[in-house]
């Protein structure tokens, strides 16, 4: 129906005019318009839709050249467009490479902020442990034992021997041989025959004449050297043993004041974990005099007291007296410059009698210790007997089970006693 409306209704032409005749008017063929009527059926009027289409296509026809140029106009800003989508695609592309880029670098920054931040605190940990070294070491330093060394076992005793023995002791030195005593003997009678001789031919000449000497002119040379010899052996026995005596008693000093030692610092090491701090002062001597005072210090001294008085503190009170003795002429100066000379006199009296005394002390305490060590000497030579005898003992305790194994091992045969009689074997063997 709808096709049938759409199309386009076309004017029959007008028929030719004819003469009227009588007969009646045949029914024409109804056109598509009448026969909608007839139906009922009301349709647009689709020729003028028809017409406005074909009145477009016409103005489309008419308005051609306009067109063209409309189109190229958009179709270059379609151009525009999609270059400007395509420039907009690609700043959003870059944009996320950008921000991907920063995300990684954000990523590595607060992992190398997160490295740093364990150095940091591993840093702060490595400080607290060496302080808490320092302290430790510091309260070790605080550490001053109480210890009483013996005498004779001190570092100046060392270096005093060192000195002895450079100095050298005539009865220590070795004895010349019987040649070298007749040489000392016969030297002047040889240099009195040859003047002009030297060292050298001196030793030569010497040398062959020793060997024109007969046994018993060399006899008494022979003899006095035997005889230091046998001195010098016994005085370098008898200080050997001396020394290993001391040696050893050396050794248990060192272990009894070890022992002291190690108890007195485990004590203080406790203290000091508690938190008990013994200040250690410079124990000064209550007989040594005081130094003299200056003439400032007489004048402040007695100044002080009056300003003191007039309620001035001791700031106050210092700084006035430096004014006033600075504003001082030397006349008002010398009464306190005569106290301080009187003062400096009696105090290099009092020193000198302090002095004497120190000294005495100091020889009353060498002779206690020459006791001491005269002392300790003799307890050497006892614990070094003990140590002999102990060796003594071990020597024959050892031999002793040595002979017994010997005696063990070879058996005593008596040759009375019966042989053990053969096997079968051993007869038929030898038989």
């Amino acid at each position: 129906m709808a096709a049938i409306a759409e199309m386009p209704v076309v004017a029959d032409p007008a028929p030719a005019k004819k003469g009227r005749s009588k007969r009646a008017l045949k029914q024409k063929n109804p056109s598509s318009n009448e026969a909608n009527i007839k139906a009922g059926i009301v349709v647009e009027p689709a020729p003028v839709a028809a017409l406005k289409s074909s009145g477009k296509e016409n103005h489309k026809s008419l308005s051609q050249p306009k067109s063209e140029k409309k189109t190229k106009k958009g179709a270059s800003k379609a151009k525009q467009q999609s270059s400007e989508a395509f420039s907009f695609e690609k700043e959003l592309q870059e944009m996320q490479e950008k921000l991907e880029k920063m995300k990684i670098e954000k990523e590595q920054t607060e992992e190398l902020l997160k490295a740093r931040d364990e150095a940091l605190k591993q840093k702060e940990e490595e400080q607290e442990k060496l302080k808490t070294e320092l302290k430790k070491l510091q309260k070790i330093k605080e550490f001053k034992p109480d210890m009483t060394f013996p005498a004779g076992f001190g570092h100046k005793d060392l270096e005093q021997e060192k000195k002895d023995k450079k100095k050298g002791d005539f009865s220590k030195k070795k004895p010349s041989p019987p040649y070298v005593l007749w040489c000392k003997d016969q030297w002047n009678e040889v240099k009195k025959a040859y003047p002009d001789a030297d060292f050298k031919e001196m030793a030569n000449l010497l040398g062959s004449k020793w060997k024109t000497v007969s046994a018993e002119e060399k006899k008494p040379y022979e003899e006095r050297y035997r005889a230091e010899k046998e001195v010098y052996l016994k005085i370098v026995g008898n200080e050997k043993r001396d020394h290993e005596a001391l040696k050893l008693l050396e050794e248990e000093q060192k272990q009894k004041t070890a022992m002291d030692l190690l108890e007195q610092y485990l004590q203080f090491k406790q203290e000091a974990e508690k938190g008990k701090k013994k200040r250690t002062k410079k124990v000064k001597d209550p007989l040594k005099p005081k130094q003299p005072m200056s003439a400032y210090f007489v004048f402040a001294n007695e100044r002080r007291a009056v300003l003191l008085a007039e309620n001035k503190n001791i700031f106050e009170a210092a700084k006035i007296t430096g004014e006033e003795w600075k504003n001082m002429t030397e006349a008002q100066r010398a009464p306190y410059e005569q106290m301080a000379l009187k003062n400096k006199e009696r105090y290099a009296q009092e020193i000198e009698v302090y002095n004497q005394k120190k000294d005495e002390e100091a020889a009353n305490l060498r002779k206690e210790d020459e006791e001491l060590m005269k002392l300790r000497q003799q307890e050497a030579l006892q614990l070094l007997k003990k140590k002999e005898k102990t060796e003594n003992l071990i020597k024959k305790t050892k031999e002793n089970r040595q002979k017994k194994k010997k005696v063990k091992g070879e058996k005593i045969v008596d040759p009375n006693k019966p042989k053990r009689p053969a096997s079968s074997f051993l007869l038929f063997r030898y038989n």
